[in-house]
């Protein structure tokens, strides 16, 4: 990259920020005055492949970069929106646009009027975006080798964290530290839990003579404004808010399916071919990277019941909810960080349909 630039934009999850993290936002330093770096699943409820607030991911970023770097180097959050590509670049271009727009006030220029790059690691599987930003210079930085945040992760969870002395060398010292205190929190046990769980249950799998697919489905129930959910009684997602639905039954229709889940789970006072026939819509929702437990596919269904003059249905939680309870839609938008995997996701691509 001969010309240099204004800015240049870094995405990634930083979880956590590691050597391979740094070796790039240095390299994008001495091409760039100044770097805008958008941490993605900034809203995500905690969970063992975001363990990390997007303050304490900030925080990991600071504590790592010298005091001569910091004025250089911005940070802001966005949501993973995993079903529209396009909303998520539009949200990616108006955190740069903002971040811009704040930075330079004082010379009353618009975003459009820099030299603005995005930068990435060359070769990585997880570089396609890139792709999605054609009016960005980009600059492709070579990964450090044998750095991976995800072993990082599981370093620090697997077997109460034992092994994670060995990723010194791959953190900074001040984050691997900080890391070594953050095994000391009530997060991290509950994490470490939950980490163990999944390793269970896919080692339940292991004998399979292929890759197991699971098959779900999930009920987006709306009601005059209100939206119903269940509170996750068990693991994975303990206490996390989410859709009613679970596991097809075998010789079970998937429409079926999400009916009896929808009663198992909420006890809703609504007959079953009433909920039946007040399905609106149906999208299968498959994103690899959607669930934890491993490759698990779901069906959803919106399912949009008419008001009736005698309020919202009565509900309760049963089987694997503890708690059934009708939301006010505005209320379930400010929720992000408190639903299970992609429910929050899920939601709003049917609420574009109604």
């Amino acid at each position: 990259m001969a010309q240099r630039l204004d800015y240049l934009v870094f995405i990634g999850r930083f979880q956590p920020v590691h050597n391979g993290h740094l070796k790039l936002i240095h390299a994008a330093l001495e091409h760039a005055d100044k770097l805008i770096v958008i941490c993605g699943s900034a809203r995500q409820a905690a969970s063992p492949r975001n363990p990390f607030t997007l303050a304490e991911r900030e925080a990991m970023l600071r504590m790592a970069l010298p005091d001569a770097l910091q004025q250089r180097v911005f940070m802001v959050g966005c949501s993973d929106r995993m079903y529209n590509d396009q909303q998520w670049v539009t949200e990616i271009q108006s955190l740069v646009d903002k971040v811009i727009a704040v930075d330079t006030a004082s010379l009353g220029h618009r975003a459009a009027e820099f030299r603005i790059g995005i930068v990435g690691s060359r070769g990585s599987r997880n570089a396609w975006y890139l792709e999605l930003f054609p009016q960005w210079q980009r600059l492709e930085v070579d990964d450090e080798p044998g750095i991976d945040a995800q072993c990082v992760r599981d370093a620090l969870f697997d077997a109460g964290g034992e092994r994670f002395d060995a990723c010194a060398p791959k953190l900074a010292p001040a984050v691997f530290d900080w890391l070594q205190g953050f095994r000391r929190d009530e997060v991290y046990a509950r994490l470490s839990a939950e980490y163990r769980y999944l390793q269970d249950f896919r080692r339940a799998w292991a004998v399979a003579p292929y890759p197991p697919t699971f098959v779900t489905v999930d009920a987006v129930v709306i009601h005059s404004g209100h939206i119903l959910l269940v509170r996750r009684r068990g693991m994975p997602g303990k206490g996390l808010w989410a859709l009613p639905g679970g596991f097809i039954e075998q010789g079970e229709p998937i429409r079926d399916a999400v009916i009896r889940e929808l009663k198992e789970e909420t006890r809703l006072k609504v007959p079953a071919p009433v909920l039946a026939g007040s399905i609106r819509a149906s999208r299968v929702f498959d994103h690899p990277q959607r669930s934890l437990r491993g490759r698990t596919i779901t069906h959803g269904f919106l399912i949009e019941l008419t008001p009736t003059g005698e309020g919202l249905p009565k509900v309760r939680g049963g089987d694997d909810a503890d708690r059934a309870q009708w939301v006010p839609l505005f209320e379930f938008n400010r929720m992000e960080t408190e639903l299970f995997e992609d429910h929050f996701y899920i939601v709003n691509w049917f609420l574009g349909q109604i």
